[in-house]
């Protein structure tokens, strides 16, 4: 799997160029590489200031911008490292509270390619070294990490003792990669999922989670107990109730009475509570419960039930409200159908890579769509009009579907993939900063 990524810089794209070109052989998994690329670089790994690494199907970026922005509400200086990026890979790495420069992106990815190039390293574990030396280089309060795809054997699980690792809420996806049939490891794919995403966890490190069903549940407490980390179960070590007026949590510490995110959707509150409890659970940095209701507020993560701003694309339907998720997975879909569960209508537009299910997303808005419109995603191999089977009317991009319906007033909502995404704020002048 590659995840390639385009610059207006030069130099930057010519790296990016070389980044393309890699492949991961067939076959191998596990960390040998990554890590003896990160011996060659001097082991960033180890000269980090306090990490919070993030694992999860759904909710781990999110959990990721509820950390940072409650960190800097704490006047702290804070690395990140996300994914993907929606516009400019510039995006997936932040240094000490910025988006990296594009020198500082050429002069890394340059280092790390030059000193691996015998290795055979793949687009991930080159860029995961890139990034870790960026953030061992630079000085800062803490580090926020979110893992790419899984978890046991993800390009950043190479951090010895993590400040808090945290998993989100847990579903089926990526099952190419990470339901591959291996001896001694689960069968059932919730369960095997848990247990990919539990290899996270490490020794000493407090395991912080959200609550699953108990077979689920039992799976993670057993890698947290081989591992020797420290289990921390909602529901168990601490709770959170979300309700329409804010968020109620409690824990060891007492209770706290939080806000509800900007983000919208009740499974934000659910992220949100998952991040205070990354942070409640360490000693590593301290966070007054005032920061934590100041970056709750704060927190901005782009594409996930966005309402877009006035602008190039927008102005193709006035009058009404447009939003954009980039979710494309059962649980996304599930989100979007909360979202949109009071409103009388809707209108879909949905782009969606070929390995994806449009069912997902739109059978739990059957009832309230107005409309379906399917369109493609340049750049990527995405479905045709076949294979929404006579469901959904075709267009040949987004501005075009826009334009084509009718004037109801009902709302727009643009989703299906995180890169039809990013093409939709760089056409509405809304590019992540």
């Amino acid at each position: 799997m590659k995840d390639f990524a385009a610059s207006e810089d030069p130099a930057v794209q010519a790296q990016l160029d070389r980044l393309a070109a890699l492949t991961l052989p067939q076959g191998r998994l596990g960390l040998d590489v990554i890590r003896d690329l990160l011996a060659r670089v001097g082991n960033p790994q180890l000269h980090l200031p306090p990490v919070f690494h993030v694992a999860g199907t759904n909710g781990k970026g999110s959990t990721c911008a509820y950390l940072r922005a409650m960190l800097e509400a704490q006047g702290l200086t804070v690395h990140t490292a996300t994914k993907p990026h929606l516009v400019r890979y510039n995006e997936r790495i932040r240094v000490a509270g910025q988006l990296i420069s594009d020198s500082m992106l050429a002069d890394l990815l340059r280092e790390v390619l030059d000193i691996g190039e015998d290795m055979g390293p793949s687009f991930f574990e080159v860029t995961t070294v890139a990034t870790l030396l960026a953030f061992a280089r630079v000085p800062a309060d803490a580090c926020v990490i979110e893992v790419g795809l899984g978890g046991r054997f993800d390009a950043t699980n190479v951090m010895d003792r993590p400040a808090a690792c945290g998993i989100a809420t847990l579903g089926i996806d990526h099952e190419a990669f990470l339901l591959v049939p291996e001896e001694g490891v689960p069968t059932e794919p919730i369960v095997r999922i848990a247990f990919e995403k539990a290899g996270i966890a490490r020794a000493g490190s407090p395991l912080v989670t959200q609550n699953y069903a108990s077979h689920v549940e039992a799976e993670i407490a057993r890698i947290a107990a081989l591992a020797g980390a420290p289990l921390q179960m909602r529901g168990q070590a601490w709770h959170a109730d979300v309700s329409d007026s804010g968020i109620a949590y409690r824990d060891h510490q007492g209770e706290l009475a939080l806000p509800l995110p900007a983000l919208p959707g009740r499974h934000q509150g659910d992220n949100a509570a998952l991040a205070v409890a990354m942070l409640r659970h360490q000693d590593s940095v301290t966070v007054s419960p005032e920061a934590m209701a100041e970056g709750i507020r704060a927190a901005r993560w782009p594409a996930r039930m966005q309402l877009l701003a006035d602008g190039p694309l927008t102005a193709h339907a006035p009058g009404r409200d447009v939003w954009l998720d980039g979710g494309h997975n059962a649980d996304a879909g599930l989100a979007l159908g909360r979202h949109f569960a009071n409103v009388d209508k809707v209108h879909v537009i949905i782009g969606m890579l070929a390995n994806r299910y449009p069912d997902a997303i739109l059978a739990p808005l059957q009832d309230k769509t107005a409309s379906v419109t399917a369109v493609p995603i340049d750049g990527s191999d995405s479905h045709g009009a076949d294979a929404y089977a006579g469901r959904a009317q075709w267009a040949p991009d987004v501005a075009s579907a826009l334009r084509a319906l009718p004037d109801d007033g009902a709302p727009v909502l643009i989703a299906g993939s995180l890169y039809l995404a990013g093409k939709v704020l760089a056409a509405n002048n809304e590019v992540p900063d």
